[in-house]
């Protein structure tokens, strides 16, 4: 399936981030640091000709507090669409990483998200991000979280696109996705 070009945010930098916590579903707010991510976003896609891309957002607070910072200059419309809320780690909402079971493997941050009780899991996360690119009508400037990202890019560019395991990766980056190759502009 061909996808239509991408550009691809992740919010800045939270408090609940920057303390290592969980967030799913939750919702903590920018630091500073999460703020200047989010204009270094602004910049770089100031530089580009973002005529006719459509604007979408994810609905929670800090990608939406990103969407303010980084599209304020740049965007008439955005709109919220609830398919790039990140993924639900259930029980484990708000609570410390470090406190939580770390399984095996090569990058068990990410395993985290699969065994959170009560998660959404990727099997699910997938089905919604596959649902949310068959629906898009064009190119698209889209502003979401992590694990979403994660799943959007893998789907788009392959499991390349995502294969350095880091659990903060994208805050003050944009990644571009067109004709199935992604590039970071930074």
């Amino acid at each position: 399936m061909s996808h239509p070009e991408l550009y691809i945010l992740r919010h800045g930098e939270t408090e609940w981030n920057a303390e290592n916590r969980m967030q799913g579903e939750l919702n903590s707010p920018l630091t500073r640091k999460g703020e200047m991510d989010a204009a270094r976003q602004g910049e770089i896609l100031q530089t580009l000709d973002l005529t006719g891309f459509a604007f979408l957002c994810s609905p929670q607070g800090r990608a939406f507090q990103t969407a303010g910072i980084a599209l304020g200059r740049i965007a008439t419309d955005v709109r919220t669409d609830d398919r790039l809320r990140e993924i639900g780690v259930g029980d484990w909402s708000g609570l410390l990483r470090d406190d939580l079971p770390m399984p095996e493997g090569k990058d068990p941050f990410m395993a985290q998200y699969e065994i959170a009780p009560n998660g959404e899991g990727f099997e699910r996360l997938e089905t919604r991000c596959r649902g949310l690119l068959a629906d898009l009508q064009g190119p698209s400037v889209l502003i979401t979280h992590g694990i979403t990202s994660r799943m959007l890019r893998s789907i788009v560019a392959g499991e390349g696109a995502v294969s350095v395991p880091t659990i903060h990766g994208g805050q003050g980056c944009v990644y571009h996705l067109k004709d199935g190759v992604q590039k970071l502009l930074e």
